[in-house]
Formats: C-alpha cells, sequence, structure tokens
C-alpha cells in the first residue's frame, strides 16, 4: 500500500496507531511510506544504491522513534526531517569511506561539482556540513525550505520556534551558504 494511495489523514491515524503500540500499523505506515522516504533520500543521494540505504535508514529510525512524532503537524513531514538526516548520515558515512584517488592535477575533477558518491551535488552538501559545524540550527529549516520545499509554517512547527526565527535563520542560512556554491551553468 503505497502513501500516495492513503490520504494524509489515513498516515497520520496509522503513525498514531503505531506509537500506540499497534505492530500491524506500524508495518503498514512504514510500507505505505517507504516510496516518499526513498525520493527524499534520493534528494540527497541520485545514486539509487546510496538511497536506499539511506531510506532504509531512515525507516529503522521511524520504527524505533516514532514515540518522538508530536502529532501536532503532518507525519510525513516529520517523516521528511527523520529522511534528509539519515541521507545526510549516509553521505558523511560514504565520504569518510571513500578512498582517495590519486589523480594527476590536470585530471583531477572539480571537487565541488563532481563527487566519488555518483553524482552528489557536492557544494551543496558540503555547504549544509559547514554550516552545522558552524551555525547547526541553521541547516535543517534551510534544507527544508530550499531544497524540500516545505512551507515555513510547516518548518516552524517541525523544529519547534516561532515563524519569524525559522524565516531569518532561513534567510541567514542562505547568506551564509551561497558563498560556498557553485554558479550553476
Amino acid at each position: 500500500m503505497a502513501s500516495d494511495a492513503l490520504s494524509p489523514d489515513d498516515v497520520d491515524e496509522l503513525a498514531r496507531r503505531a506509537q500506540a503500540g499497534d505492530s500491524d500499523a506500524l508495518e503498514a505506515l512504514l510500507s505505505a511510506v517507504r516510496p516518499r522516504t526513498l525520493n527524499v533520500c534520493r534528494g540527497v543521494l541520485p545514486h539509487l544504491a546510496d538511497a536506499e540505504d539511506a531510506c532504509q535508514e531512515a525507516l529503522i529510525s521511524v520504527a524505533a522513534k516514532i514515540g518522538t512524532w508530536n502529532g501536532r503537524g503532518r507525519f510525513t513531514s516529520w517523516l521528511h526531517v527523520v529522511a534528509v538526516n539519515a541521507a545526510r548520515s549516509t553521505y558523511r558515512r560514504l565520504k569518510r569511506q571513500a578512498i582517495p584517488v590519486d589523480v594527476a592535477p590536470a585530471e583531477r575533477p572539480d571537487p565541488r561539482t563532481t563527487s566519488v558518491i555518483a553524482g552528489t551535488r557536492l557544494d551543496l552538501l558540503e555547504a549544509m556540513e559547514t554550516l552545522e559545524r558552524e551555525h547547526p540550527q541553521l541547516v535543517e529549516p534551510l534544507l527544508l525550505r530550499d531544497v524540500y520545499g516545505l512551507p515555513y509554517d510547516e518548518i516552524a512547527g517541525l523544529v519547534g520556534v516561532p515563524l519569524g526565527t525559522v524565516k531569518a535563520q532561513i534567510h541567514h542560512g542562505r547568506r551564509l551558504a551561497r558563498p560556498m556554491l557553485r554558479a550553476t551553468e
């Protein structure tokens, strides 16, 4: 059963039942949201195998931490945050595991745009890594707005800060990230 076949209210109801300990509801919920979760992960990790790893990690997190969904916003919005975090975690793991290739300088690809991880938008991921080290509160709102297009009010509910603060964080994050991003032709 795909989440597209379920209404948002149906997904929320499955999540509430799963929170209450209904293992059948949890199984149905995970099956229903898997395609959405994979799509979110593919937005960060375009290589299908990497995205599938991140999706699996996200679904495990959902099963383990479903009790942390507060039920005020849509379950799928909470899921979005879990999936983005799983994809970024997978990216960091793959980056640590990457074996440097000794390439002559003239043949070395531009490291801002070419990834050893199958075409990932490396400049964006590196910018988010830098922002996370220096301004961790800016990363999640910025990704949720500019990469995934969530509305400001939904982001405010997800991160638990006032709407004006979210807008300011996103504006500040954009200003800091812009110089780190390579212009796309």
